[in-house]
């Protein structure tokens, strides 16, 4: 499967790339993860008929504000759109008049499901926690083509993030925070604790997203900060348009 990252930013664009996005084009699915403003690159990668998922952690802007861009896709076999309790009352007052098309208007259709903690069938492997930030905010956990990909959007460290990344083939994880830096009211990961969440867990790759704009203002500044991290190796730094194969 191909993980494509459309979008790595955190907050919001930059020359550095747009705010944040990953698309995973697996044998029988495209999963879409978050909805920022990467979202627009989606249909470079999308070219046929298989199911598309939608997945939102959370509702700040930067996770969703790619939703008015829906209307530029043309998907014949619809949308599925998950997220947490809320997401359907959430998604109608923002899609709607006077700020964008509504989904019931959107070209192609469209249906809205909302999660709560635990395992699922959708119809691959799925399971959700939540995890600790500023608002409530799911990880995902997803078993495709034989291989789990698990998802940590905003977070501090917390148990259900070494959870969601047990044993996992990939961790894509958010890394807004430069080495050193914490926050116990805004909690958010630096490359350190993505690492020693991925260690904890023995995920087999880990893969830094999300960085925050106004913090990592270059690539290379990624690079960098992901070269600080001690005693986890195979870390993968984000950015836009990097296709990570597994």
């Amino acid at each position: 499967m191909d993980i494509i990252f459309l979008g790595t930013n955190g907050w919001y664009d930059t020359d550095t790339g747009n705010t944040i996005c990953t698309l995973i084009n697996s044998e029988k699915y495209h999963i879409i993860l978050d909805a920022g403003n990467g979202i627009y690159k989606a249909d470079r990668y999308i070219h046929d008929d298989l199911p598309v998922y939608l997945f939102l952690s959370h509702f700040h802007l930067d996770h969703i504000e790619g939703l008015h861009i829906l209307n530029k896709f043309r998907f014949p076999q619809g949308l599925k759109i998950y997220g947490q309790k809320g997401t359907k009352k959430v998604l109608d007052t923002i899609l709607s008049q006077p700020f964008t098309v509504p989904l019931d208007r959107l070209p192609f259709p469209v249906e809205v499901h909302e999660l709560s903690s635990g395992p699922y069938k959708v119809p691959f492997a799925l399971e959700c926690e939540f995890l600790v930030h500023a608002a409530p905010c799911l990880g995902y956990r997803l078993d495709l083509d034989g291989k789990i990909v698990t998802y940590c959007p905003d977070t501090g460290v917390c148990d259900n993030a070494v959870k969601l990344a047990r044993d996992a083939d990939l961790l894509i994880a958010e890394c807004a925070h430069k080495p050193g830096e914490e926050s116990a009211a805004w909690p958010h990961l630096n490359p350190q604790d993505a690492a020693d969440i991925a260690r904890r867990a023995g995920a087999k790759r880990l893969a830094l997203t999300h960085f925050d704009a106004g913090r990592y203002l270059t690539v290379q500044e990624r690079l960098d900060a992901a070269a600080t991290v001690t005693n986890f190796e195979g870390i993968v730094v984000g950015r836009d348009g990097l296709v990570l194969q597994l």
